[in-house]
């Protein structure tokens, strides 16, 4: 037994019971963050640069992210319509419960998924645009892009003064 309580027997574990446990990490982190998103404080059309997204998008956007990971193991391609719209949240309310909604399908597609169907590859298609990779690879992007927005996000509120909670520690704002 090592100083920090587990042994790497005692770490066994399939890979997607492995990548549920990032997921549900980051969940909980990217809904922190959406809570401090007030879509009716006049924000919504908030953009930092003209090449930037809106805050309305950008936060929709990242409270849809987890069930993308239905695409990717729920099925072995996945072709977005040419003629796709974004959605947008109109109220805070709305966008907790679309991340709510989107967490538990990504959380059912992880636990129904297998090792077996990590094996395989997975296809997204979008007009001339084709990408092909490994189901884990694929997996853990989504994640990442998770991680990514939330970033941006939390730049949009800090520049428009919403104090910003921490995720891997303290923020700046909860003082060290």
């Amino acid at each position: 037994m090592s100083a920090i309580g587990f042994t790497l027997e005692s770490m066994e574990s399939t890979l997607c019971q492995t990548i549920c446990m990032d997921f549900e990490e980051e969940a909980k982190l990217t809904r922190k963050l959406l809570e401090r998103v007030v879509l009716e404080d006049g924000l919504a059309d908030y953009q930092p640069h003209p090449k930037s997204m809106k805050l309305n998008y950008l936060a929709t956007h990242l409270a849809d992210l987890p069930s993308w990971l239905q695409f990717a193991l729920e099925s072995e391609v996945f072709e977005l319509p040419a003629d796709f719209k974004p959605e947008y949240c109109a109220t805070s309310k709305e966008l907790l419960e679309k991340f709510e909604k989107s967490v538990e399908a990504g959380r059912a597609a992880i636990a129904n998924a297998t090792d077996e169907d990590m094996q395989k590859t997975w296809t997204f298609q979008y007009k001339d645009f084709r990408m092909t990779k490994p189901r884990p690879q694929v997996v853990r992007s989504f994640i990442n892009h998770q991680v990514h927005h939330r970033a941006q996000l939390g730049v949009y509120l800090r520049l428009n003064n919403v104090a910003i909670p921490g995720m891997y520690g303290p923020s700046a704002d909860e003082g060290f």
